[in-house]
């Protein structure tokens, strides 16, 4: 087994980075070794902004990234900034020449050459220069509606057409994600919104499907995607949002991905703040049409905030195994719990 801890620096200290500092804080063979993060946080202790215990565990300050990742400072950074590939870019290219692997939570990075091949290649580029390795990943994409649908693909002679839907609670969510699927604001606000091309919705539908289309040998031809307003009946508060009723609570966004001429890929996503409060029931589900079908149900829902955070940290020592270069969910071991000492997954 390694000898040393596995050593993490988080970037960005919001809903889904300081979720993954209290999982990291309860694990065995890793050490928190610095945070970045801006305006009011710095200089702060992380344990004090976690309201977490520091034991006889040395104090981390929350410095600026400059300060905090400097070269080989850790094994793996966790970046958890943004959603769009070109907006998380140069942070990760910063990470990557300082010579150290990431893991990063932007959507568009679960699979950036769907929408960014240059980018994509560019980070490829630099990682290997670098000798390290970058992943994309989260609940979705990275799991629900693109790795898992892949599993189940396994089990088939043919496939003919596939369904992934998730009916899922935004409520742990921060508040960029808020913003990004017009939660609080009016349904006019939200159809400008759409037509302005301010309101994001689900970031992710383009990455999902050409991760299962290029897995199984089906090249997608155009993705085309819907987005409606979720209209709430009575007012509903989340952590981090607010919707008054008659106003929107929620974001129902479809896509479609087609091979060959024909709809092949269909994305169902209705996402929204507090659900049960309108006796909406969550769940993910897989359906393949082919030999044999496939109907995979999970109700209710495996939890967006904790699935994110689960997921970036359990991929931490498949990252740090791999060669270096720009993976995706599709490269690396399949994800899972790290319930023992994370120095034992590690290969010297």
């Amino acid at each position: 087994m390694r000898k040393e801890n596995v050593k993490v620096i988080i970037w960005g200290l919001g809903a889904m980075g300081k979720g993954m500092a209290e999982m990291l804080l309860k694990k065995k063979g890793v050490d928190i070794v610095g945070v970045a993060g801006r305006g009011a946080k710095i200089g702060k202790s992380m344990y004090e902004f976690l309201d977490v215990e520091r034991g006889n565990r040395p104090d981390v300050i929350i410095g600026s990234p400059e300060d905090v990742i400097t070269e080989k400072a850790a094994d793996v950074v966790l970046c958890c900034t943004d959603s769009f590939t070109k907006n998380a870019f140069d942070k990760i290219k910063f990470v990557l020449e300082k010579k150290i692997n990431v893991v990063s939570s932007a959507e568009e990075m679960a699979y950036p050459m769907a929408q960014e091949p240059e980018l994509a290649k560019a980070l490829d580029l630099i990682a290997k220069e670098n000798g390290v390795t970058v992943l994309g990943t989260g609940i979705n994409p990275g799991l629900m509606m693109d790795l898992l649908v892949v599993i189940f693909t396994g089990a088939c002679e043919e496939v003919e057409h596939i369904t992934a839907r998730r009916v899922n609670s935004l409520s742990p969510f921060g508040p960029a994600v808020m913003e990004e699927q017009g939660i609080g604001i009016t349904v006019d606000e939200f159809k400008e919104g759409v037509k302005t091309g301010k309101l994001a919705g689900h970031v992710g539908f383009e990455e999902s499907i050409n991760m299962i289309a290029d897995a199984i040998g089906w090249k997608v031809e155009k993705v085309e995607t819907s987005m409606e307003p979720i209209v709430t009946e009575v007012d509903r508060k989340s952590p981090y949002g607010f919707a008054k009723a008659g106003d929107v609570a929620g974001c129902a966004m479809r896509g479609f991905g087609y091979v060959d001429g024909q709809l092949k890929i269909e994305m169902d996503h209705p996402q929204q703040i507090e659900p049960h409060l309108a006796g909406v029931e969550t769940g993910d589900y897989v359906i393949i049409k082919g030999t044999p079908n496939v109907n995979m149900a999970n109700n209710p829902e495996i939890p967006g905030g904790i699935g994110t955070i689960a997921m970036c940290v359990n991929m931490i020592p498949h990252v740090i195994n791999a060669r270096a270069g720009l993976k995706t969910m599709l490269d690396l071991p399949v994800p899972r719990a790290i319930m023992g000492d994370m120095r034992a997954m590690i290969e010297e």
